[in-house]
């Protein structure tokens, strides 16, 4: 017989303010807590020093998570002029220090120096895996990992502060971009050395702002059912959003009622709008009404709708 899950089929994606001090894994143990999930994830870790936007993915939700991997971030970000250390950030130590004769002008040629597409090695205090742990796990023992350089694009880069030793950005970056490794080379250009002092990630994909939610929040919603006597999915899930907000920037498709079934069993469809796509393109897919978001699927090369993520509603799914 199988095991069956503990806690109950809620799917949908509820955004975290997340405070310092704290990992991302213990905000996805608190969130799935609060909602009593069956399964829970986040979307991209934010290490204990950095605060700020993290969606996390519940139930079926979980299913789009890579997409929000995936997506483009931005982020405001503190770097401390003429000190190194070994982990680029307040937590790591000193392994440098030199003075700082560094003006606006200077500054600004360095920083314009690193947009658009370049190659950029991640850090050893990454979370980054390497047979299964982290870079961060190894960096701590002792133990260097060689890493391969990744293309990253930095889509902006704005002079926010600068002030003495410190500047404040505004980073518009893609996946896979390491902050504290990109305040690190900035430094290392600027001939004084670099750390971050404060990161705070202000948006994920088009998520907005207005949504964000604290964990405070969380709880005392949770308290506040409790003493009215009711569940407290009655105040948690209004504030979930829907699955297919984390697939947003893919084209949509609606399937007519004959298909439908068959691709809710997995099958390919033949759909008129798929022969506006090239072969390979993701798209969203939604029932015949238009409004059920049924999953993910790629355009084969007979231009019909191959199922790649499905969703299975249960009675509590959170489908609106």
């Amino acid at each position: 017989m199988a095991r069956r899950r503990k806690g109950r089929p809620v799917d949908g994606i509820v955004l975290i303010d997340k405070p310092l001090g704290i990992t991302s894994n213990d905000v996805v143990q608190k969130v799935k807590r609060a909602y009593f999930a069956e399964k829970a994830g986040h979307t991209g870790a934010l290490d204990p020093l950095a605060s700020g936007m993290l969606p996390v993915c519940l139930g079926e939700a979980t299913k789009f998570s890579q997409f929000l991997l995936d997506a483009d971030k931005v982020y405001e970000v503190t770097a401390k002029l003429g000190i190194r250390t070994t982990t680029s950030d307040a937590d790591g130590e000193v392994v440098e220090t030199k003075p700082v004769n560094v003006d606006a002008d200077t500054l600004a040629s360095v920083v314009n120096q690193y947009l658009g597409t370049s190659k950029q090695i991640p850090s050893m205090f990454s979370a980054l895996k390497h047979q299964g742990k982290p870079l961060y796990y190894y960096a701590r023992q002792g133990i260097e990992i060689e890493r391969e350089a990744r293309d990253i694009t930095i889509f902006s880069l704005q002079i926010d502060r600068f002030e003495g030793d410190e500047v404040d950005l505004t980073v518009h970056c893609s996946k896979g971009t390491y902050i504290r490794s990109l305040v690190d080379d900035i430094g290392q250009d600027l001939g004084c050395g670099a750390y971050v002092t404060r990161l705070h990630r202000t948006k994920v994909a088009d998520y907005p702002v207005d949504k964000m939610v604290t964990i405070d929040h969380v709880n005392a919603l949770v308290e506040k059912a409790n003493d009215e006597g009711i569940p407290p999915k009655s105040y948690l899930d209004p504030i979930l959003l829907p699955m297919d907000s984390a697939v947003l920037s893919l084209p949509r498709i609606a399937l007519d009622e004959q298909s439908e079934p068959y691709f809710k069993n997995g099958n390919p469809v033949n759909n008129k709008a798929a022969y506006e796509f090239d072969t390979h393109t993701q798209v969203r897919v939604y029932d015949a009404s238009e409004q059920v978001f049924l999953g993910v699927a790629v355009i084969d090369e007979d231009s019909r709708v191959a199922p790649k993520r499905l969703v299975v509603y249960r009675h509590e799914s959170h489908t609106a």
